[in-house]
This record gives C-alpha cells, sequence and structure tokens, in this order.
C-alpha cells in the first residue's frame, strides 16, 4: 500500500482535475499544453496509485465515477494547499519565483510585453517565464482553467468578478474613430472589428445600446488590415489608442477623432487567482504602470492631447 501511495503525485492529481472538469482528455490534454496519451497515462497511474476507478471514459463527455467525486474534493484542497506553499516559499518575493506562467493581450505585445519581461528577468533571475499571447477572453478563460497563473487582458464590461480573482487596474482607454483624411463619418461605412473578440463586442453593445447601425460590409480580426483599408479611403472605423499603437505604420495616413456618438472606453487589467500568489500580483503591476505610461500612453496624448481625460494609468 505504501508503494502505491507513493506514485501519487501532483501532476497526477492536476491531469486528474483538468479532465474531471474538462470532460474530455483532449481538452485537457490542450489545456494543460501536453498530449492526450500524457493525459491518459497519468489518469491510469493515479488510479492504479489509489485502487479505483475516478473517471469513466468509456463515453463522451468523460464521467466523474463516485469514487472520483469523493477524491476531487481532496485533490483540489491538495492543489490550492500547493499553491500556497510555492506562493510561501518565494516569500511573497519576485526573487523567489521559480515559474510566471503569463498571459498577455495581443495589443501589448511589440512593445511593452518584452519590456515587462525584461524588467521581470532582472528581477526573478532564477524564473522560467512562459509566456502566452492572445485574446482577453480566451486568456481569461486560462486564468480561471488554472493554465495560467497572471493575465494582463482588457475587462469584460459586463463579468461578474466574484471572488475567485484579484484584478489590479492598470489602465483606461476610449475608443475613438478612425478616419481618412479629410473625410466625413457619414459619407462612408463602418468597419468594424470582430465580433468573435471582447473588444468587438463591446463595440457592437455600445451600437445597438444607443440604436446605431451604421452600414457596413466589413468584420475583420486585423488591426493593421482595418487601418490599411481606412488609409485606402474604404470606410472609417472604431478602435482604441492601443489598437493605433500597435499598428502604428498606418497613423501618418489617417485621422484620429472623437467618436460621433456616446463615449466609450475600457479598462485593462492585471488578473490573477486570489489568494495564491499573495503579493505577486500586486507587484508585477506596480512594474508594468510605468512602461505603459512610457510606451503608450505619453505618445499617444502628444499625437491627440484630446485623449487626456479617458486615457491614463490607473
Amino acid at each position: 500500500m505504501a508503494e502505491a501511495e507513493g506514485r501519487v503525485t501532483l501532476w497526477g492529481i492536476e491531469v486528474f482535475v483538468a479532465a474531471a472538469e474538462e470532460g474530455s482528455i483532449s481538452a485537457a490534454a490542450r489545456r494543460l499544453g501536453v498530449s492526450p496519451s500524457a493525459v491518459s497515462q497519468q489518469l491510469s497511474a493515479l488510479e492504479t496509485a489509489l485502487g479505483a476507478s475516478l473517471l469513466d471514459r468509456s463515453g463522451r463527455p468523460v464521467q466523474v465515477t463516485p469514487a472520483g467525486a469523493m477524491f476531487r474534493r481532496h485533490a483540489q484542497t491538495i492543489l490550492n494547499a500547493a499553491s500556497e506553499a510555492r506562493a510561501e516559499l518565494a516569500m511573497a518575493d519576485l526573487s523567489g519565483m521559480t515559474t510566471l506562467r503569463l498571459g498577455v493581450i495581443e495589443d501589448f505585445d511589440s512593445d511593452v510585453t518584452p519590456r515587462l519581461l525584461s524588467t521581470l528577468a532582472r528581477d526573478l533571475k532564477g524564473c522560467r517565464f512562459l509566456l502566452e499571447t492572445g485574446a482577453s477572453h480566451r486568456l481569461m478563460d486560462q486564468l480561471e482553467a488554472r493554465a495560467l497563473d497572471i493575465v494582463i487582458a482588457a475587462d469584460a464590461p459586463t463579468e461578474a468578478e466574484g471572488d475567485w480573482r484579484e484584478v489590479h487596474p492598470l489602465m483606461s482607454e476610449p475608443f475613438v474613430a478612425v478616419v481618412p483624411p479629410g473625410q466625413r463619418i457619414d459619407d462612408l461605412p463602418l468597419i468594424l472589428y470582430t465580433a468573435r473578440h471582447l473588444m468587438g463586442r463591446q463595440i457592437a453593445a455600445h451600437l445597438a445600446r444607443h440604436g446605431l447601425k451604421p452600414a457596413h460590409r466589413f468584420e475583420l480580426d486585423s488591426y493593421a488590415a482595418i487601418l490599411a483599408m481606412v488609409a485606402g479611403g474604404e470606410g472609417w472605423t472604431i478602435l482604441t489608442p492601443l489598437a493605433l499603437h500597435q499598428a502604428r505604420a498606418f497613423r501618418p495616413s489617417v485621422e484620429v477623432r472623437p467618436l460621433p456618438f456616446p463615449a466609450l472606453a475600457r479598462t485593462l487589467s492585471l488578473s490573477a487567482r486570489a489568494g495564491i500568489l499573495h503579493d505577486v500580483p500586486g507587484q508585477i503591476a506596480q512594474r508594468l504602470k510605468p512602461l505603459i505610461a512610457e510606451v503608450v500612453i505619453t505618445p499617444a496624448l502628444a499625437a491627440t492631447p484630446w485623449l487626456a481625460p479617458a486615457l491614463r494609468v490607473l
């Protein structure tokens, strides 16, 4: 019995929890960044060690057995305790961290993220960094699934906060109208940012809330493609200063104006699961704010000073 118990590992427990929550071996593998066969092997080893079947893998979705439901309660307690122990061993100090799984919104990809990683690398000399870049809603899903430790992303305006995460607001930015130079918005179709992403849904909801139905033919998920079309006179668009910064090669070829209807803004925040990393998320947020001010906000306000009331570090 002692030998079997010795084969129960934290990794095996994490794999079991992921499979139970996802209801699928392949989905658990994607969440954990491993192969489905590796997930199956870990589950089999854990079941052998415990002497019980935890998951019924014969159907779709995978079902938790009565023994699995009992063990799942203990498994989550074990994983939470392990995370807290790692944080305590770090003594609430960045220098004690050994691995950081960081998710960052694509809008920071070219300038802010490299500088943040360089800054953290100096503070966390023995730390290994795993970076995931993507859309806000996907990063938040990964944080909730425990596949990331810290996420820097846009807040969903309608999202219920709950108590599962801690949030450190970083910056607020307004949405702006981007128009071909010298042209009237009323004479142009709207080029929409895709509603498959959080920002596009926020724009669409704002237009609907105010009963606005501007004519549009294009819905794209690329800042550069949208701004290239605007620069070419194909229409106007609604974006943010961060989007303009990310595709700044087109900035001299377009005009930035206030929205021709009620203002809209968004907040970007640093989020982490509550109570796990102690004050590490707050320390990283404090290191990030001066970078955002230097790289994004100062240049944007120099070009468009009227953005000052809404474009700011929080």
